[in-house]
């Protein structure tokens, strides 16, 4: 896993979202530049689908949602809809393994002031749907709270 670094994390709100409203359809989306390193985070009401780029689809999706008496931080990424084949799409499944601590990390990290305001979130489940027409990749996977990635940044090097 890449490690993260709070410095090559850039946020932006998408109107009317700010750092403490809302809660319900709180959606985040993270893009990444590979040459640089540097992460892209947008909070909003909506997904930042003019950061998406369509021929890579190497992005993060997740939104709080309300399910069954408390909220579930739910995500999904995309591995494929039958234009990559199967061992391609084996090979973006793994990535997407490999660096969704990371993106998790960049996501909690980038929204830090939200969590001050709404501290019961801190340890909500988080579980990100793997999209795929493979059967063998689409997964939905648990993956902590938001509480383990605020903690893994304010870990000591």
């Amino acid at each position: 896993m890449s490690k993260f670094n709070p410095s090559k994390l850039s946020v932006k709100y998408l109107p009317p979202a700010t750092e403490f409203r809302p809660v319900d359809s709180r959606k985040y989306t993270l893009t990444h530049s590979d040459a640089t390193g540097d992460l892209f985070l947008a909070i909003g009401g909506c997904y930042d689908l003019n950061a998406i780029n369509p021929k890579f689809r190497d992005e993060v999706f997740a939104e709080w949602i309300p399910q069954m008496g408390q909220y579930v931080l739910s995500g999904r990424v995309y591995i494929s809809g039958g234009e990559f084949d199967q061992q391609y799409a084996k090979i973006r499944f793994l990535i997407f393994q490999k660096e969704l601590d990371l993106a998790l990390t960049a996501m909690v990290y980038g929204d830090r002031s939200f969590y001050s305001n709404y501290p019961w979130l801190l340890d909500s489940p988080i579980f990100i749907y793997f999209e795929s027409v493979y059967s063998e990749f689409s997964k939905l996977l648990y993956y902590g709270t938001p509480r383990k990635y605020l903690k893994a940044t304010l870990q000591p090097v």
